[in-house]
């Protein structure tokens, strides 16, 4: 069987995965749950997480459904995978794009582009950053290399107008899929707000379709990243999450804290530098694959 884990993320196969493994094939105590513990406070689940996670594992061994290593992988994975068991609707023909600047929210923008191109679609890029011409040209670059088309606005033209031309050119020239990379700019909540209500509006009355709006997290800045991301979960309406640069980092167990913060579900990862490393997220798999099956 394929292990992502180790094949793709190699830092959190052997700096987490790793670790779990000892404590499963060691004799169980008490002491046992506590390493876990610090496994999970390590790698990024953060201190509300991994208290309900130790707090369950702990009734249940004293309960006697834990007795011994296999038992206790059991029930750890039970636990890890309802932490992350929200389930995203795949059936989106429009894309909003969201996160901080170098969260990796433009490169995914173009894997997405990308992994629709390969499946058939006609896809449109809409490049909404317009105060950062490096965004913008980013993106351009990135069109040309997939060979899907974009729609650039001019420099320092609202975002929203840009917007609205894209949903035009979309309508208008029937395209299927529709990625909108908009400004990673937090300047402050109430300009937030403004921007992203005002691009939804804009789509919303344009498009009658299937849209998604995708945070982008930068999963080596870890709680950090996810401090920052609050301001875009409070400012609108967010469907999923897109966890970047997994390859980068060691804290595998940042996805459950995400997932347990903002009650959304984490939608893709993206790793690597080609274009196919990215997927869709199963939590299933992750949690076997963290847990070493």
């Amino acid at each position: 069987m394929f292990n992502f884990l180790k094949n793709s993320l190699s830092k959190i196969y052997s700096t987490v995965t790793s670790k779990f493994a000892f404590i499963f094939q060691s004799k169980l105590d008490e002491n046992s749950i506590e390493e876990i513990r610090k496994i999970l406070i390590s790698s990024d689940a953060g201190i509300k997480t991994t208290n309900a996670v130790i707090e369950e594992l702990q009734n249940r061994y004293k309960s006697g459904q834990i007795k011994d290593g296999s038992d206790l992988k059991l029930v750890l994975k039970e636990i890890l995978i309802k932490i992350l068991d929200i389930n995203f609707d795949y059936n989106s023909n429009v894309f909003v794009m969201l996160g901080i600047n170098g969260s990796g929210k433009t490169t995914f923008c173009a894997k997405l582009a990308n992994f629709y191109k390969s499946e058939g679609k006609k896809v449109l890029l809409v490049a909404a950053d317009t105060f950062r011409a490096a965004a913008v040209d980013q993106l351009e670059n990135w069109s040309l290399k997939i060979g899907v088309d974009l729609y650039k606005g001019k420099v320092n033209q609202d975002p929203a107008s840009v917007v609205f031309e894209g949903c035009n050119k979309f309508k208008n020239e029937n395209y299927d899929i529709l990625i909108i990379d908009t400004a990673g700019r937090l300047q402050t909540k109430s300009h937030l707000m403004l921007e992203l209500s005002k691009i939804k509006k804009v789509i919303f009355k344009q498009l009658d379709c299937k849209i998604s709006t995708l945070l982008t997290l930068d999963s080596m800045l870890g709680q950090n990243s996810l401090e920052q991301a609050k301001l875009f979960n409070e400012s609108t309406t967010l469907d999923g999450i897109t966890l970047t640069k997994l390859d980068g980092t060691g804290k595998g167990a940042f996805v459950f804290n995400v997932a347990n913060e903002f009650k959304i579900p984490v939608a893709f990862t993206s790793f690597g530098e080609k274009l196919s490393d990215f997927s869709r997220f199963n939590a299933k798999d992750y949690v076997n694959q963290l847990l070493d099956e």
